[in-house]
């Protein structure tokens, strides 16, 4: 079903980008890594989906040919009948253990950095408000709003402690500007505090150009940088924001999980889909597509409920993870249940 679906999914996105494509002169080995990659990357989001209405299908249509009947009527018990089900399932889920691990983030960095060159010209979406970061042991900076297009940040504080976690000095401006011609950084409304014993030196400037040891880009990481870095890369790389104290921590470590918990998901739904369409029923395979379409729909908006809620409201990603499988688990446990009677 993936290979019926993928490249319809391909011929939508071409007929939609082609004009942007030949416009911008996007070469053409160029076009064709970009659908490499878009076919793995959009295939891993649709993989568990279409896994889920494939084993409906099939088991629809057993039912249908009252197989399953004669199969549990031989003295096969529903377990035994569910063996080969859930052994296509582990191998599926290996597979998308690799894929989501290793294979996918490579593919989704170069899907993204095409959109942005040639069909978006650098309009990279990054985290725009409340940046928050530690430089190094001590020094931390604060940026209340950025604009990525225009380099430009606004309410810029920049503090320095000694070893004694005492404030030595700290900077404000009301404007931060990143100048690449001249790679110097442009401050407006420039203000510095320098604390020496118990004397406070104050020096203001309306506007003052200087240098700082970090990137505009580093404080400000495209919001899909957790997509496009493998399991190992991606934990050094939570564990590099959360000493830096990002506000956004959240969002990464519920990509890493997410990762986990796909291949369980594969186990999931295979158990929901053969307790679904194992029973035969009087609207036959289309009942049991329709059922099984809402099911899958209900289980990505309790996911992404779950995840919005981990990234915005402070709960915790293991807990968003969790919750949405486990309420699912459950809903499988009780259709098998029905499914044996």
């Amino acid at each position: 079903m993936l290979l019926l679906f993928v490249p319809i999914g391909v011929m939508l996105d071409l007929a939609e980008k082609i004009a942007k494509m030949v416009r911008n002169e996007a070469p053409t080995l160029e076009i064709l890594e970009y659908y490499m990659n878009f076919i793995i990357y959009i295939g891993s989001l649709l993989f568990p989906i279409f896994l889920f209405l494939s084993i409906i299908f099939f088991t629809s249509k057993l039912a249908s040919n009252t197989e399953i009947v004669a199969i549990l009527s031989s003295g096969v018990s529903f377990g035994r009948f569910l063996r080969p089900y859930f052994m296509g399932a582990t191998i599926i889920a290996i597979l998308m253990f690799v894929m989501a691990m290793f294979i996918v983030p490579k593919a989704s960095l170069d899907y993204h950095e095409f959109i942005f060159k040639y069909l978006k010209k650098g309009k990279k979406f990054q985290e725009t408000t409340n940046i928050y970061n530690q430089l190094n042991e001590n020094e931390f900076l604060y940026i209340s709003s950025f604009d990525p297009n225009r380099q430009l940040g606004s309410n810029f504080v920049l503090e320095h402690f000694d070893n004694d976690d005492k404030l030595a000095y700290k900077l404000t401006a009301s404007s931060i500007r990143w100048i690449p011609k001249d790679t110097i950084y442009r401050l407006t409304g420039f203000t510095s505090r320098t604390v020496k014993g118990n004397v406070e030196v104050i020096e203001k400037k309306s506007r003052l150009d200087t240098i700082f040891d970090f990137k505009i880009d580093d404080l400000t990481p495209v919001s899909y940088v957790a997509e496009t870095k493998n399991i190992f890369e991606l934990n050094k790389f939570i564990e590099d924001q959360r000493k830096k104290g990002a506000s956004n921590i959240n969002t990464y470590v519920m990509a890493k999980y997410k990762r986990w918990a796909l291949p369980v998901s594969a186990f999931i739904l295979t158990l929901i889909a053969v307790s679904v369409s194992s029973i035969k029923r009087r609207g036959g395979m289309g009942l049991n597509l329709a059922f099984g379409i809402v099911i899958a729909f209900v289980y990505i908006f309790f996911d992404r409920v779950f995840a919005i809620l981990a990234e915005k409201a402070g709960l915790s990603p293991l807990i968003a993870i969790i919750i949405p499988n486990a309420i699912f688990a459950i809903i499988g446990l009780y259709l098998l249940k029905n499914a044996k009677r």
